[in-house]
């Protein structure tokens, strides 16, 4: 046997040896890949010098691959959480006129001392922009200026998110145009080329 066939012998051989060890790395009940990961494109902030907590906030845009068209509306979800000491309400919505116009039919109670989440769009979509001057297809922001009865004005960007992976048990948007269905390319049979 050859030095360097010895060298790669032992390095095949510490290999093998630690092969078990080795892949008890990571295994378990606390290992990562056990942990339950469910990505989210939703906006999550606790709101600076302000009692208020928003999580989960985004606007249901089409299914993937399609788009919310122009006059067409976009519902608003989001929980959150007053952690003050006085009860707050959620009385406005604020968007960019050149976007749409924002609707709330009646104001969002937030109980004082986080004791309960108040919860927008669930079961049914309340707070929604409407008459949208430009069509949606996901992926966007849109900054939104909300409006509490004590906790003054909060502005966020928000995302648009499409109705796909977790957001797919959501109720579809009303005129949300449906993704182009993919039409098939012939394809071209090429035999002798490369001595297949």
């Amino acid at each position: 046997m050859t030095r360097n066939n010895r060298h790669w012998a032992v390095a095949a051989a510490a290999f093998l040896a630690a092969a078990p060890a080795l892949a008890g790395c990571g295994t378990g009940f606390d290992a990562i890949t056990a942990q339950p990961y469910t990505p989210t494109e939703a906006l999550s902030v606790k709101v600076e010098n302000k009692d208020l907590k928003i999580s989960q906030a985004y606007f249901l845009g089409p299914d993937s691959g399609g788009s919310l068209p122009a006059g067409g509306s976009t519902p608003l979800y989001l929980y959150m959480v007053n952690t003050g000491p006085q009860e707050d309400r959620l009385v406005g919505v604020g968007v960019d006129p050149a976007l749409g116009t924002a609707k709330v039919p009646a104001p969002v109670p937030l109980p004082a001392l986080g004791k309960q989440a108040a919860v927008v769009g669930r079961p049914t979509p309340s707070i929604v922009i409407e008459q949208l001057k430009k069509p949606l297809r996901g992926g966007e922001s849109i900054r939104v200026q909300l409006q509490f009865e004590k906790a003054g004005i909060v502005s966020l960007h928000v995302p648009v998110v499409t109705r796909s992976r977790e957001f797919t048990q959501l109720p579809a948007v009303p005129g949300a145009s449906a993704a182009p269905t993919p039409t098939p390319t012939p394809t071209v049979d090429v035999e002798g080329e490369g001595g297949h």
